[in-house]
């Protein structure tokens, strides 16, 4: 028998070479023709797209096409135009990129470094120079001993990762289990001890602990109070937060001995889930209206607001039961930190401190901007908060300090302006910083950093992008609603990806700014809050006293600031959408979409909630141009009749009745967005038994099962989004029960992945996991810290700097 031997994969150069020779005329014919085109970036379409253009024979094309070079343009996601050369940067795989230039003159290949490659794509805007002293950010010597996987699939899956490579440790031999002892030694909270006391010193002394304490339990019934056996635990060794009864210690001494003899990951994570680490959480959101009432719709004020707002909600819940079962008197507090405003637009955003409805001890903190001048009044937007900043995590930490008489033990950031603030207070204080992004900026404006001069007066992304990358690295752990969010598709890139290599001319390189493999990532979705957000059919909880308001906001005849346009056909079903008024989020586009097509418009209304109707009400940029063009479409196309345009609506529990009574008219909720991180409407109206149609571009695409529990559609396709609705509804009319699958497969997807309670289970473990994670490597981790500091301290300060509206 032969044994093949084993070779090397091909690398990318070995491919395009190999294509020179056998397609020489073919590859050389496509290669000018991008060449032809002159300097500049050629996206992934315009790569397949010439292939079908090159003059030859339609089998050396077909050759060609099929061929090591074809599959090469398929994983490209750009190539850089600078003729004689045109250099590719090709991703076989999500979080894998290798990068190839050739010079089609001489028809020679070179294999390039990711610093190579960047500095080729700098000449783009600087043309060619001889600095080879650019700053380069290089994260990645600082993580080479890491563990981390290497398989695409397991990427967003950390926890699981990190508690297999933490259990394998274990097992080696005792002298690797001494840092859980030290851990549950260390565990206190306010100066009380919990877990062990002095009595335990060693691993040995645990073990026959544990045995004695296990003997003892067992001949206690199951529901003994923690108080009534207290005494004796502590002449064993043993404190509180072990457990309320004799059957919960014991569930967690029989966890601790199955750790001790065989470690199993997911026994460690259930064991470092249960320990009681987590009293006291403060979660940062600076930027925009924080409040409870009035807000939604007002500049910069959307989704994250309710996703915080929910979020804490279930969250107090979950630490209030998980400090409960575990024999604690303790009292959980939440703040979520946000910005005051003293012109407040009629909303609370100019008082300091909020409870919020529906918690017991969680509140909203609210500190202002200052400068030397005195205190900002004004709201600013989000891309002008960076001057800022620091000061507010300096005021901020004085301000939590009071109010918690202590200091936190998570921290969590929002966005780009929360994370940073929270980096720079876990930094401070030494503790556990959970990111979330929500949307990184970066990839809803293409070529934003090549490019970022002509963006930084706008938008400074130039602070933003590098306060995004020193939040990610300086985080214990991250959440992410998607998998997209993190490493994006097949043929897409994803948000944290981004940011793996890049480059702001004349500022500085990025050549390792994030690995998607690290296990800090982890995927928890977010639900719908099912108090306001129910099925339509849930008749007896129905706010059916809604419905005469609802009624007028979708038919009343007057035109005024609330609404505009009307509806003439009552019995038509409603195609509805709700969002901010921006260009990413394309309400404007769904109008037009609907506009051009004469079968849907017969079909069905269009109604959306969303921003101003008025420019003279607006003062964020991107919304008054949306506005403009909202007015022109329903001119242009005489809308009248079967379009309402309702004025942003900041009333949810109104909103949650909304999406019902749309269904009530069998009509369906549509997201349109060029670019959605998430898509916390599309949780809202499936969680409401609506039929969703949500962009195939970011989180809903994982959300949705097509065809199942909703459709994907494609905004940059809008004839075939008006296809795609004009077949259901016709499906619809033929059977009606279909209309009823779609709605019953969207609450299923809903109560199986996306609810609050799933969500605060996982984070609360998380933290849990990534506490312990950070006691047992914080020598590893504080060479990355004072790396991050001393970027922060000679770039990101100085960027910072730029007059802000605010100052003026």
């Amino acid at each position: 028998m032969v044994i093949p031997k084993l070779g090397r994969s091909p690398s990318i150069r070995d491919r395009v070479e190999d294509t020179l020779s056998a397609h020489r005329n073919e590859l050389v014919a496509l290669l000018s023709r991008y060449v032809a085109q002159g300097n500049g970036i050629l996206q992934p379409h315009h790569l397949i797209d010439e292939l079908d253009n090159i003059v030859g024979d339609d089998v050396g094309r077909q050759k060609l096409s099929d061929g090591p070079f074809g599959q090469i343009l398929k994983s490209a996601q750009e190539a850089i135009i600078l003729p004689p050369f045109v250099a590719i940067a090709v991703r076989p795989r999500p979080g894998v990129w290798e990068y190839v230039r050739v010079n089609v003159h001489e028809l020679s290949v070179d294999q390039l470094s990711i610093s190579e490659y960047l500095r080729f794509k700098e000449e783009l805007v600087d043309g060619m120079f001889n600095d080879y002293y650019v700053l380069e950010l290089d994260l990645e010597p600082f993580n080479a001993t890491f563990p981390r996987p290497n398989r695409s699939s397991s990427i967003g899956n950390g926890v699981q990762f990190l508690n297999r490579h933490l259990s394998s440790n274990m097992f080696r031999n005792k002298e690797s289990l001494e840092p859980l002892l030290d851990f549950l030694r260390a565990h206190k909270h306010k100066g009380q001890v919990m877990m062990l006391n002095d009595r335990i010193q060693s691993i040995s002394r645990l073990q026959s602990a544990l045995v004695k304490a296990e003997d003892h339990l067992t001949k206690l019934p199951p529901e003994t109070p923690f108080g009534e056996f207290e005494y004796v635990f502590q002449g064993m060794g043993f404190e509180k937060g072990w457990g309320d009864t004799a059957q919960r210690v014991l569930e967690m001494i029989h966890l601790l001995l199955d750790i001790l003899q065989a470690p199993d990951p997911s026994t460690l994570e259930t064991f470092l889930g249960r320990i009681p680490m987590v009293f006291n959480v403060v979660i940062l959101s600076p930027h925009g209206y924080f409040g409870q009432a009035n807000v939604l719709g007002l500049p910069d004020t959307g989704g994250q607001v309710v996703y915080i707002l929910d979020q804490v909600r279930a969250l107090e819940s979950e630490m209030f039961l998980r400090i409960q079962k575990q024999g604690l008197d303790v009292t959980p507090r939440i703040l979520i930190v946000t910005r005051l405003i003293p012109d407040a637009k009629g909303t609370t955003c100019n008082q300091r401190l909020e409870r919020v409805s529906g918690t017991e001890h969680t509140h909203i903190l609210r500190v202002p901007f200052r400068t030397e001048k005195g205190i900002l009044r004004k709201w600013i937007s989000r891309f002008d908060v960076w001057p800022y900043l620091e000061t507010f995590a300096e005021d901020a930490a004085s301000e939590i300090a009071a109010e918690l008489q202590g200091i936190p033990d998570l921290i969590i950031g929002n966005y780009s302006d929360g994370n940073l603030v929270a980096s720079l207070l876990a930094s401070k204080l030494g503790v556990t910083q959970c990111t979330i992004a929500h949307a990184l900026e970066k990839t809803k404006y293409p070529d934003s950093d090549i490019y970022w001069k002509k963006f930084d007066d706008k938008y400074h992304f130039s602070c933003q992008f590098t306060a995004d990358l020193i939040a990610m690295n300086n985080a214990d752990f991250i959440i992410t609603s998607t998998y997209q969010e993190i490493a994006g598709t097949k043929n897409t890139v994803g948000q944290y990806e981004s940011h793996t290599a890049f480059t702001l001319p004349g500022l500085y390189r990025v050549v390792h700014g994030i690995d998607v493999f690290d296990p800090k990532f982890n995927i928890v979705s977010p639900g719908a809050d099912m108090c306001i957000y129910f099925p339509f059919s849930d008749v007896e909880k129905r706010l059916t006293a809604l419905h005469g308001s609802i009624e007028k906001l979708l038919y009343d005849p007057e035109q005024n600031e609330e609404h505009i346009g009307m509806l003439n056909d009552r019995s038509k079903p409603i195609i509805f959408s709700m969002a901010r008024l921006d260009r990413v989020k394309n309400i404007t586009g769904l109008v037009e979409c609907y506009a051009k097509n004469a079968k849907l418009r017969e079909l069905a209304n269009l109604v959306v909630v969303a921003g101003y109707n008025d420019v003279k009400k607006s003062n964020d940029r991107e919304e008054i141009v949306e506005i403009e063009k909202m007015h022109e479409l329903m001119k242009n196309y005489d809308l009248q009749g079967q379009f309402r345009w309702i004025s942003a609506q900041t009333n949810r529990a109104r909103n949650g009745e909304l999406y019902r009574y749309i269904a009530d008219t069998k009509g369906i909720f549509v997201q349109p967005a060029f670019y959605e991180a998430f898509g916390l409407t599309v949780v809202e109206a499936m969680t409401c038994g609506l039929p969703t149609f949500a962009t195939c571009h970011g989180g809903p695409a994982e959300i949705i099962e097509p065809g199942v529990s909703g459709f994907n559609i494609d905004p940059y396709h809008p004839d075939q989004v008006a296809a795609v609705m004009v077949d259901f509804f016709e499906k619809c009319k033929e059977d009606p029960s279909y209309w009823n699958k779609i709605s019953d497969g969207g609450l299923q997807r809903i109560y199986e992945r996306y609810t609050w309670k799933i969500y605060s289970e996982r984070l609360m473990t998380l933290a849990g996991v990534y506490g312990f994670w950070k006691y047992v490597s914080k020598l590893e981790r504080r060479e990355t810290r004072r790396y991050l500091e001393m970027f922060y301290i000679l770039k990101f300060r100085e960027l910072g700097k730029f007059s802000s509206p605010g100052d003026r």
